[in-house]
């Protein structure tokens, strides 16, 4: 059974840096990409981040220059630095791996952040 289990998320104040993490337990064949949404209260899910099976990245324009999507294949992780964050960061943020066999969804992390 495939799990995906976010850690990091927490309080901090604007400026400030938080790193996310996700870990993937279980196999899962033929992942086509894997990625970072967040949703904020009273709006859609939104896609922030996604780093491709070649390693392309793609990022939101609002968070373009401050966070970085990496990727660990032999600890099987995701990461998402987020730096210089700003209280419209604030959200529910999740991580996700699509594949073959279809997406999986991590649980979520919660991110504040205060003016």
């Amino acid at each position: 059974q495939v799990q995906l289990v976010e850690s990091g998320g927490g309080l901090m104040q604007a400026g400030g840096s938080l790193r996310l993490s996700c870990a993937v337990s279980g196999s899962i064949w033929s992942i086509n990409a894997m990625g970072w949404h967040r949703q904020a209260p009273g709006k859609e899910r939104e896609l922030v981040a996604e780093i491709s099976r070649g390693a392309s990245t793609y990022y939101v324009d609002s968070v373009k220059g401050r966070f970085t999507i990496s990727r660990d294949l032999v600890k099987n992780t995701l990461h998402l630095q987020m730096n210089s964050l700003k209280p419209e960061d604030t959200a529910i943020y999740y991580c996700r791996i699509s594949s073959v066999t279809g997406n999986y969804w991590g649980q979520g992390t919660q991110v504040t952040v205060s003016a």
